[in-house]
């Protein structure tokens, strides 16, 4: 008996540290509770995140992140009290974090970029270029706020797929950089729905999208 309770300690043990592993530096999942990216990720669905993103594999527009909430976008939360075995699910990537607040959006513009709505045809461009944004959920406009904004360095233009009930970039161009996330604040790139299990797919990768978007200005510098 005491062998085989040892044992099931050992397994359970390993487990959690693969996950652990696993959760830290390549993968994670998340869990995500609002509608902004409806249709292309439901409420209450989970989703599965490269963490090789933005470190090791860069960004492009039309990626969907995951990032930190550095800039207070969802306003002030308190922190929980966490055990330690809480604290261990949630560094296997079996929980996730209530101490850490993330938002998910669709990447529209990188450093360099500029970013600008609506042209006389009610579409985004981007760089000069409009964009057909097949993503969107149906009957949403692409935006119906006015705006135009040059990507500062190190920092990304993101939109919900559901524009219409998105608090996204557009609503924060009073933050500094005018409404851009930090790179430092990307955890992953969103890459499949993993849960329920009707809804268990790859996410379409849509950088075709943008594929007749010239390089940005401050990009074309450096180079």
């Amino acid at each position: 008996m005491f062998r085989q309770a040892l044992d099931f300690v050992v397994v359970v043990f390993v487990t959690l540290a693969v996950l652990g592993m696993l959760n830290n530096w390549v993968v994670q999942r998340y869990y995500i509770p609002s509608g902004s990216m409806e249709n292309t990720i439901m409420p209450h669905d989970y989703v599965l995140t490269s963490k090789l993103v933005p470190d090791s594999i860069e960004i492009n527009r039309g990626d969907i992140v995951v990032f930190n909430d550095s800039g207070n976008w969802l306003g002030e939360h308190e922190q929980p009290e966490l055990g330690w075995f809480q604290k261990a699910l949630i560094w296997s990537g079996l929980r996730p974090d209530p101490g850490h607040q993330q938002l998910i959006k669709r990447v529209i513009g990188l450093p360099g970029d500029t970013v600008t709505c609506c042209n006389a045809s009610g579409l985004i461009e981007v760089n000069g270029t409009e964009i057909d944004e097949p993503y969107l959920k149906s009957g949403v406009v692409p935006s119906l706020a006015q705006f135009s904004v040059t990507v500062p360095e190190d920092r990304y233009w993101v939109m919900g797929d559901n524009r219409s009930n998105s608090a996204d970039s557009r609503a924060h161009q009073d933050n500094p950089g005018d409404g851009t996330i930090p790179r430092s604040d990307v955890l992953g790139k969103a890459v499949a729905v993993v849960w329920p299990f009707s809804r268990i797919q790859w996410l379409t990768d849509y950088s075709d999208v943008f594929s007749s978007v010239p390089a940005g200005a401050r990009v074309q510098d450096h180079n």
